[in-house]
């Protein structure tokens, strides 16, 4: 299984600094995608989303880059440009070419050295080793330094990164394929949905693997359990056509793979953000493709914690 690359057009790279324990990824979107976001945590780091939006003049994004280090992880997208423009790839204005690469972080800062981030350099590298390759999935990219479980510190949390899924439609849809890639660290446990139990997350202590329930001791009223140290970011991608107020039901409807497999979600300190990518020409129902997509989420959410290696002082189950 290739991933998000098994949509015809994606490419994606990734550059990871083990030593500060942060990293990016850019996904390059080969002749422009329609896009639409949805953004559900109130805690996002976001940059060029209003392009995105229906009434937007820009018809297409050329990239998205996915990063840590918090806001200073926006500047990685100023590489990715400076990538493109440099390969004739953007919006045309007059004599100027513009790439439009809206991009978002999450918060890793707490993990590694809290004064490295992903930087313009660094989002130049990512976007000159992008390829249509299977994504590389684990503790790469912006999941470098991702984890899940923070709700009771990064102290009892555990590793994350990287995961990425497609899926392939059937019956007269056969020919329609819809991906998802997420670079996960949230505040909440990871849940299988198939079992709904978690996998991974917040531990009783720092030398415990049993999880703690988040969502209760939410409820029960644990005061002062959440801290700002998360953010889920995923990209859904699919060879149908879609117009941009479609690509935007379609990120709103992938979110639900999100809230299936992450509690709790959409907090106050989470930043979690879906963004659409249609590339292609293949017809299908935007319902039914969000369906898809909600999989390909879960997926994908599932397999950056499976895959996650132990890391930074904090346990991964890939070991």
């Amino acid at each position: 299984m290739k991933g998000l690359t098994e949509i015809e057009g994606i490419r994606v790279g990734h550059v990871s600094d083990y030593d500060a324990l942060t990293g990016c990824t850019v996904i390059l979107c080969d002749g422009g995608a329609v896009a639409g976001a949805d953004i559900r945590g109130s805690a996002s780091g976001t940059q060029e989303f209003p392009v995105m939006e229906p009434d937007h003049i820009a018809e297409a994004v050329h990239g998205v880059v996915l990063a840590g280090g918090s806001a200073f992880g926006l500047e990685a997208a100023c590489g990715v440009r400076r990538y493109l423009r440099a390969q004739g790839v953007g919006f045309r204005v007059g004599a100027a070419v513009v790439p439009i690469v809206p991009s978002a972080i999450l918060f890793d800062l707490a993990v590694g050295k809290p004064d490295v981030w992903p930087d313009r350099e660094m989002g130049e590298k990512a976007a000159a080793a992008a390829s249509t390759d299977a994504v590389l999935e684990g503790a790469v990219g912006a999941g470098t330094g991702a984890t899940v479980g923070n709700a009771l510190g990064v102290a009892r949390a555990m590793k994350s990164g990287i995961g990425s899924a497609s899926i392939r439609m059937e019956g007269s849809y056969s020919n329609v394929r819809v991906a998802a890639l997420a670079a996960v660290n949230a505040v909440g446990n990871i849940v299988d949905p198939s079992t709904g139990k978690a996998i991974a997350g917040a531990r009783r202590s720092a030398d415990s693997m049993e999880l703690k329930d988040i969502a209760s001791e939410l409820m029960r009223g644990v005061g002062g359990i959440l801290s700002g140290f998360n953010t889920t970011l995923v990209v859904v991608a699919t060879n149908a056509r879609l117009s941009k107020v479609q690509a935007k039901k379609l990120a709103q409807l992938a979110q639900i793979g999100v809230a299936r497999t992450i509690s709790p979600v959409h907090t106050t300190v989470d930043g979690d953000v879906v963004i659409a990518l249609s590339l292609g020409s293949e017809e299908a129902s935007v319902n039914a493709l969000g369906i898809a997509a909600a999989r390909a989420v879960e997926e994908s959410i599932l397999r950056a914690v499976r895959l996650a290696p132990t890391l930074g002082g904090l346990p991964g189950l890939a070991g």
